[in-house]
């Protein structure tokens, strides 16, 4: 517990650092805040419309084009986790677990999109608190192929259905990317009920407080916003800006996989015996689906087929490749080559930093953005797990985590219009408003410091209570001969 105190303590250290002139001025009203939670829209409607047309007005009708982008973006996150993060995280272990990571990557990927449907969705996406959402969608209730889900333009929707697919893959990535943290020594069965617990009480309350809204046509003056800052999540009321899940999938899924390191334990041999990667090719291959997929992660959290779903498109791609190149010039300064590896691992950094930024900063914030979080990542996974003597088998803390923080803190820095970004959206004034750092800052800071505390918690507790009923470790016997086999029946290779 000592370590892994020290650990958060160093992570909160970087955080406020990176954020040190944040409280300089007084924070913004949290009504003020949360009316520019949206990039701009491409066609808001007339503050001043009558509340007579307005009511006359029919309801919107759903775009083609919107639809089909959304519906495109969707099967790309499902690109991302099966078969993407599945091949990068199998060709990261020894050949001995490789199925075993494969498996349970599928598996919660399945078991997260059922329960999602039977109540995710509802505690994510209904009203209910500042925390967490009700069950009145429980088992999707209501929902049907004419129900509308709000974009972030007004007049503008998407069929419910699509957005309820496409939040479920962000629902089932999520948690998948924890297991990275203590792979080749867990059982498989204390892997799928700590994921059910993480799940609802880590995921799902995040997603709420984050991205949990009314939708832009419900706010048409000062009075309207006020109530849907009331019944809207307690971060999106504070202003607190994450485009694709930055707080909401990263920096959780990386404080998870933290505190499971630590309480599973290291891999027999950790430190004394060669645990190289088996397949680095497979690793090349999982980090190119990553990178193909995460379009439709990011640029799909657009929910609109325009301008800004193009930005975040660009936004990923060339900060994906600043990032690739600075750890690979990290590499190859530090170490005298530059690795496969390695740049594999600087695309994955730049596209989890860019991840909450994405629609909110300018390209060349982006660059800039991927440029500084290799050198982070690199620091937190050649140096600091090594001095604290933590076993996180595939870098989910020290890229997840700690490129999540740092994005996270930059799109309130690379935001603001003087520096490319597309500023902060006021959609009672139906336009872009003034940018203020210290408001934006402290909202970002409020966002990281929520994630980290609630996954932590959640993790720590989680953990305890499937070890007391389960057991988290596999016996020595069973990790030494490998879970391929131990823990399935099955081998990866033959010859």
């Amino acid at each position: 517990m000592k370590k892994l105190l020290s650990i958060f303590a160093l992570v909160a250290t970087l955080g406020l650092g990176l954020a040190a002139n944040t409280y300089a001025e007084d924070a913004a009203p949290a009504a003020e805040a949360a009316a520019v939670v949206a990039p701009a829209a491409d066609a808001a409607a007339p503050a001043e419309a009558a509340p007579a047309e307005a009511a006359a007005a029919p309801a919107p009708t759903p775009n083609k084009g919107d639809t089909a982008w959304m519906l495109i973006s969707t099967v790309l996150v499902t690109l991302m986790v099966i078969p993407g993060l599945a091949l990068f995280y199998g060709g990261l272990v020894r050949q001995k677990n490789m199925l075993s990571v494969l498996m349970q990557t599928f598996m919660i990927f399945s078991l997260m999109g059922v329960l999602w449907a039977i109540y995710g969705y509802s505690v994510a996406f209904t009203g209910g608190n500042p925390y967490y959402g009700g069950l009145a969608k429980a088992f999707l209730a209501g929902i049907t192929p004419d129900s509308i889900a709000a974009t972030f333009s007004k007049g503008v929707v998407i069929p419910e259905l699509v957005f309820v697919a496409f939040q479920l893959t962000f629902a089932a990535i999520t948690p998948a990317l924890i297991i990275g943290a203590f792979a080749e020594r867990m059982k498989f069965s204390a892997i799928l009920a700590f994921m059910v617990l993480w799940f609802t009480f880590a995921y799902l309350p995040m997603a709420h407080m984050v991205w949990y809204w009314d939708g832009p046509d419900a706010i048409t003056d000062a009075a309207s916003l006020e109530t849907v800052v009331a019944n809207a999540g307690w971060l999106w009321a504070k202003g607190a800006l994450d485009f694709a899940g930055g707080t909401v999938v990263h920096i959780n899924a990386g404080v998870a996989g933290l505190v499971g390191a630590i309480m599973v334990g290291k891999r027999i041999g950790y430190g004394k015996e060669a645990m190289a990667p088996h397949s680095l090719t497979l690793t090349m291959v999982g980090a190119a689906l990553l990178w193909v997929g995460w379009f439709g992660f990011n640029a799909g959290s657009n929910l609109e087929a325009n301008g800004y779903a193009a930005l975040a498109l660009v936004n990923t791609m060339i900060a994906t490749g600043a990032a690739t190149l600075s750890w690979a010039f990290a590499e190859w300064l530090l170490k005298g080559k530059p690795s496969m590896l390695g740049a594999a691992s600087g695309a994955v950094a730049g596209l989890v930093a860019i991840t909450p930024a994405c629609g909110f900063v300018g390209p060349m914030g982006a660059i800039i953005i991927g440029l500084l979080v290799s050198p982070i990542c690199y620091f937190f996974v050649a140096k600091v797990k090594y001095w604290l003597g933590y076993d996180d088998a595939l870098d989910v803390f020290g890229v997840h985590a700690v490129g999540g923080i740092f994005g996270a803190l930059a799109t309130g820095v690379f935001v603001n219009p003087a520096l490319g970004g597309m500023g902060v959206y006021d959609y009672v004034a139906n336009a872009v408003g003034e940018y203020n750092f210290a408001a934006q800052m402290t909202a970002q800071a409020y966002a990281v410091g929520t994630a980290i505390v609630v996954s932590a918690v959640v993790s720590v507790v989680a953990f305890k209570l499937v070890d007391m009923v389960i057991g988290l470790r596999v016996s020595e016997e069973s990790e030494r001969e490998g879970l391929d086999t131990s823990e399935h029946g099955e081998r990866a290779y033959h010859s």
